[in-house]
């Protein structure tokens, strides 16, 4: 056995319950043995070759923060292009300024794009309701030589100009023909973006694209403080090549974090073969390495994207009348998620609006009918919009949330006026309905969707401020204790892995976040502006290059 490492703290807070507090943890072969204080663990130190590492001695511990739904793939994508985005974003590598209107979007993207060069440029992080409705005519007017594609602020969707449509030969009878493709508009969305994402993968897909993009999420997760990240959706553009980069990029040696994997069963059943899918993921375990996972968890889909307004929502729908639309239509969500619920997975469902959770919690009541099963971790990713009535239900049936309440911050004020009505818009993630029927449930990024900071998720969750600086819904504001267990215990614990992580205990994973102050003294509007040093994952300290 190898030297006993104690690291003094500040304070350590475990998040467990029962043995909240300490200000030492002695850590062996990457597990805690105990927490508690330099005195409290002299039966071990006594007894154990030991060594005190007092380097935390003015800094606070926490359990390691997870975040359960994360797409690295995904980020890898678009974290080489441009982002053109209408609040700031803070990267490791660069501070993008806001852009809010649609003359400034506009302009913003000729002065990127117009550079001599002839390649294809990408931008992320376009929202019509700030840059209004970019078409491919007026792409055309902005960039006519150079082929341009602008991936929307919800990844859903993309629009090209007529250079982009001819360079990657979409410009066919057969593609404009999809019921989600507008050619005239250049416009690529749900399951018509599938369509773009395959004449677009020799570039996005590209060792050097894709590779820098994988090193850029590693430098984004662990700038968040994570220990542990959730991939929620692995095969969205190729699992062979998403994995293999993965393995390249995620080595042991240079990644303080592990990633568990849930296979996107929509993406990965192109032909429409859910058996075929299942057969396939059944043996994804035999992948696994020590920082690389997959378990018993498989991800579907309802409805739309949030941030496109494509969610599917009940009465009284949208203030300009249009409609969401189904990522999975009805009959061939509840076939797929039959013959997961059957084999005894954990299913994972992307739900947007109040109809998509309501397909969701229908199609879990038939299947507890079919074959009931307790601890189930039947899980509602994203829980954009709600009823109080169905989360009830979700109590009743045994169901989990998994939330982005960053939604509320970004869109609550904006989707008030130009989406859903003040009501419904400022009930965006119904947290503290949740906590009010005991259930259980995680914050996550769905990175790029929201910032991968998990203190800032939490400020959210505990303040409900928007970015027009309103306190709305004020009932679903949740504890600052709630708050942080939704990013380390109850994080773990969608993912099936609350016996190894999430608290800081005898026996668990030595994986914690170290802060430069106190959330328990700053309080919940102080968590967005605490420093992370850094973090201490599998007993070793990984602090964040600045």
């Amino acid at each position: 056995m190898s030297e006993i490492k104690v690291f003094t703290a500040k304070a350590i807070h475990t998040m467990e319950p029962s043995h909240p507090h300490g200000t030492a943890i002695a850590v062996r072969d990457g597990q805690i043995l105990e927490v508690g204080t330099p005195e409290s663990l002299r039966p071990w130190l006594d007894r154990h070759p030991h060594k005190i590492d007092a380097q935390f001695a003015d800094k606070v511990l926490l359990p390691g923060f997870i975040d359960p739904h994360l797409h690295p793939s995904m980020a890898a994508v678009i974290l080489p292009m441009q982002f053109i985005t209408a609040l700031k974003w803070d990267l490791p590598w660069e501070k993008v300024p806001a852009t809010k209107t649609h003359e400034d979007y506009l302009a913003r993207l000729k002065e990127l794009a117009d550079t001599g060069d002839s390649a294809p440029f990408f931008t992320w992080g376009y929202h019509r309701n700030w840059h209004g409705h970019v078409t491919r005519t007026q792409l055309d007017a902005a960039c006519p030589d150079r082929p341009v594609i602008v991936w929307h602020r919800s990844f859903h969707e993309v629009i090209m100009n007529s250079a982009a449509i001819a360079h990657f030969k979409l410009d066919t009878n057969e593609i404009g023909g999809h019921p989600q493709i507008n050619l005239t508009d250049g416009l690529f969305y749900e399951n018509g973006l599938r369509i773009a994402i395959n004449a677009l993968n020799p570039i996005i897909m590209s060792p050097e694209v894709f590779g820098l993009g994988m090193e850029r999420l590693k430098q984004v997760t662990h700038f968040g403080g994570h220990t542990t990240v959730g991939d929620m959706g692995i095969g969205i553009f190729n699992f062979d090549l998403e994995w293999q980069a993965a393995q390249m990029v995620f080595t042991p040696e240079t990644t303080p974090f592990r990633v568990h994997y849930t296979p996107n069963v929509l993406a990965l059943a192109h032909d429409g073969d859910f058996n075929r899918v299942l057969s396939e993921v059944k043996d994804y375990p035999k992948l696994n390495s020590d920082n690389l996972f997959f378990t018993d968890h498989a991800k579907l889909f309802t409805d739309g994207a949030f941030f496109s307004q494509l969610m599917m929502v009940g009465a009284p729908g949208y203030l300009d009348g249009h409609e969401g639309e189904w990522l999975m239509v009805p009959e061939k969500f509840e076939e797929a998620a039959r013959l997961f619920w059957h084999e005894g997975f954990k299913v994972h469902v992307h739900c947007t609006g109040d109809m998509g959770l309501e397909l969701a919690l229908d199609t879990l009541e038939n299947l507890q009918a079919e074959k009931p099963r307790f601890n189930h971790r039947w899980t509602i990713e994203h829980f954009g919009m709600s009823t109080p009535e169905q989360v009830r239900r979700m109590k009743d049936l045994g169901a989990i949330a998994s939330v982005n309440v960053y939604y509320l911050h970004e869109l609550s004020a904006i989707y008030a006026q130009d989406g859903i009505g003040k009501e419904r818009a400022h009930h965006m993630a119904r947290l503290g309905t949740l906590k009010r029927n005991n259930i259980p449930f995680a914050l996550h990024s769905d990175y790029t969707m929201a910032p991968a900071l998990p203190l800032n998720s939490a400020w959210v969750a505990a303040t409900r401020e928007n970015e027009a600086g309103e306190i709305v819904g004020p009932h679903e504001i949740v504890p600052l204790e709630d708050a942080l267990r939704a990013i380390t215990i109850d994080a773990a614990y969608v993912l099936g892995l609350e016996h190894e992580i999430g608290t800081l205990r005898a026996g668990k994973r030595a994986d914690f976040t170290v802060l430069e102050r106190d959330p328990f003294e700053v309080g919940a509007q102080g968590l967005k502006n605490i420093e992370i040093w850094g973090t201490v994952f599998g007993g070793s300290p990984h602090k964040i290059d600045k």
